[in-house]
């Protein structure tokens, strides 16, 4: 499923719960949130966010905090950390955060190419890790969208409330 039409399902999710979404991703480069915004109307359920590719970038748009801080920045426990942060800081009933190595070598963390963490809060949490084993970055950075979003639209879908 393309991601346009994967993001249009998030959104009617959203807009019919009257909820509100905050995104921070990285190996993605901005693919989850230029698919969300895609959607006419978008400014209804999508508040913003940021890209964080590098240390100080994280620093920048999390903060100081020295948990978040210390964190290996390609593992389940940072990406939902990044997505509560966000989440507060941004005032959403959910945010999503993606982080991982799209390739086509290994990141800073020695984290294989295709190596990618996902993770949803909101009235609950929620992490997993993908390997698509694949060196090829644009190709890793579509499927960690399509992947995101995927299970941003079950976890919704499964969430009674928000």
């Amino acid at each position: 499923m393309e991601l346009t039409t994967m993001a249009a399902n998030v959104a009617a999710l959203l807009k019919e719960r009257k909820c509100r979404l905050s995104v921070v991703e990285s190996s993605a480069g901005g693919l989850i949130s230029a698919s969300l915004l895609s959607i006419p109307g978008a400014s209804g359920y999508f508040v913003g966010g940021g890209i964080i590719y590098t240390r100080d970038a994280r620093r920048a748009l999390l903060g100081a905090n020295e948990e978040v801080a210390s964190m290996r920045g390609s593992c389940e426990e940072y990406a939902l950390a990044a997505a509560k942060i966000i989440k507060e800081k941004l005032k959403t009933d959910w945010a999503l955060c993606e982080t991982g190595a799209s390739g086509p070598s290994n990141n800073s963390y020695g984290d294989d190419a295709g190596h990618c963490c996902i993770a949803i809060t909101g009235p609950i949490e929620l992490a997993i890790t993908i390997e698509t084993k694949s060196q090829q970055r644009e190709q890793n950075m579509w499927h960690f969208a399509s992947a995101a979003l995927d299970l941003l639209e079950a976890t919704l879908r499964e969430t009674e409330v928000g």
